[in-house]
């Protein structure tokens, strides 16, 4: 079985190596399994490193690292040279311009999903679907078999 290729915006991740969220641990143990491929970008990887700062996370000085670990053990690093032939499909433009990295993401590394709480990402995804390239769903709305 080809594992499906999704994207998880940095507030899925956060739920999945920061806040263990109980709802989402079939999502993680299918990471885990193989069952699924996420993968991510360098700026998406950077952006994910600073949110690891922000204080009012649940953080310490020990356990930062291992939200980092888990997540670049889990999450491969989708690199230009391995982009789909799908680039030149247009994207819709999100109203939060940091969030259209997880669309370009998606779109060019050929993924099925973009899993993703983000109300702004959430609204595109007629408008993706439509244009043949990726769904846009909440943690909420993924399945196993999916």
């Amino acid at each position: 079985m080809i594992p499906k290729r999704v994207v998880l915006d940095t507030n899925v991740c956060l739920d999945l190596f920061v806040f263990r969220d109980p709802r989402w641990i079939g999502l993680l143990t299918a990471l885990k399994e193989g069952k699924v491929e996420a993968v991510t970008r360098e700026d998406c990887r950077m952006e994910w490193l600073a949110v690891l700062e922000y204080p009012h996370l649940p953080l310490s000085s020990e356990t930062r690292p291992l939200a980092a670990a888990e997540f670049d053990a889990l999450i491969s690093l989708h690199r230009a040279s391995e982009t789909d032939a799908r680039t030149t499909v247009p994207l819709p433009i999100c109203r939060d311009p940091d969030d259209q990295k997880f669309l370009e993401l998606a779109r060019d590394s050929a993924a099925q999903l973009l899993i993703t709480k983000d109300k702004a990402l959430l609204k595109l995804a007629k408008r993706t679907a439509k244009a043949g390239l990726f769904a846009i769903i909440t943690p909420e709305a993924w399945k196993p078999e999916e």
